[in-house]
């Protein structure tokens, strides 16, 4: 038994319980079916107990699921042991901080609207440094480090990635003008990297407030496991719907279709770094 279940193992348990209520059948049946408890089934779909590629797949036909590239998906949820990076920080840093690293590992893109800081992916080690001395109650020297650290270790992640930020977080100084200097001058770096594409949504875009919304949009690798990271003041909110879903990925075409191309965003950037 799991006494902390992570949110990928969580997403697995929420889709075999999605998978089981299309189905019409209770814990029970399913149970029956399978030929174990219902506190197994309760024990699986509420992610503290794990499943066997064997039981999932007995679970998915019973359920008279036939979309096989869904199934193999969530077969290799349930039997992935990656002992990722970013376990060297359990026990050390909050749990939604070792979930997003995780998310962000098995993603097959991301997809991203930042409106007051620049994401994380693209901050310098000072900027980051910075925001994370802004939080109330302050963060110990050791607490900071480990944060700071975490952070840089995210930014080795190399999928296509494409972050549309507002001129709002490009203009806020979250430390001194040196620092926010080299800053942008990283962004402009960033931009010529392969797999990082950048879009500035400029101050002058008339009354569109879907820009005041930050998300990050990770894609699974099939669509149904796609997911929306959203912040909230307790923590990282994941996202996991197919309504909501589909709301984003919306939401995301329409800012990116204002937002200015990477070739007008790079000048935009440049212009910002002539003005300190």
């Amino acid at each position: 038994m799991r006494r902390e279940p992570t949110a990928r193992q969580l997403r697995l348990a929420t889709e075999l319980r999605r998978l089981r209520e299309a189905a019409g059948l209770t814990a029970r049946e399913a149970a029956a079916l399978l030929g174990v408890s219902p506190a197994q089934i309760t024990h699986i779909e509420s992610g503290l107990a794990g499943v066997s590629e064997k039981r999932l797949r007995r679970l998915a036909s019973h359920y008279a699921c036939t979309d096989e590239e869904f199934i193999s998906a969530l077969a290799t949820m349930a039997t992935d042991r990656t002992h990722g990076w970013w376990e060297e920080y359990r026990g050390l840093l909050p749990t939604p901080f070792l979930d997003l690293s995780e998310l962000e590992h098995h993603s097959t893109f991301l997809r991203e609207v930042s409106v007051v800081f620049v994401p994380g992916l693209l901050q310098t080690e000072v900027y980051a440094r910075a925001l994370f001395s802004s939080r109330v109650p302050e963060l110990t020297a050791e607490e900071m480090e480990m944060r700071v650290r975490h952070r840089m270790a995210r930014q080795r992640s190399t999928i296509p990635y494409t972050a549309l930020i507002h001129e709002a977080a490009l203009r806020i100084r979250v430390s001194d003008r040196a620092a926010w200097r080299a800053q942008l001058r990283h962004l402009l770096e960033l931009s010529q990297t392969e797999h990082i594409t950048l879009g500035v949504i400029p101050f002058d875009l008339d009354g569109f407030s879907r820009a005041s919304t930050t998300m990050t949009y990770a894609g699974g690798p099939v669509p149904k496991l796609d997911t929306v990271v959203r912040d909230a003041p307790h923590g990282s909110v994941f996202i996991d719907s197919e309504a909501q879903l589909s709301a984003y990925q919306t939401r995301f075409r329409k800012v990116e279709a204002v937002s200015l191309d990477p070739v007008r965003s790079n000048d935009f950037i440049h212009k910002l770094t002539k003005e300190l």
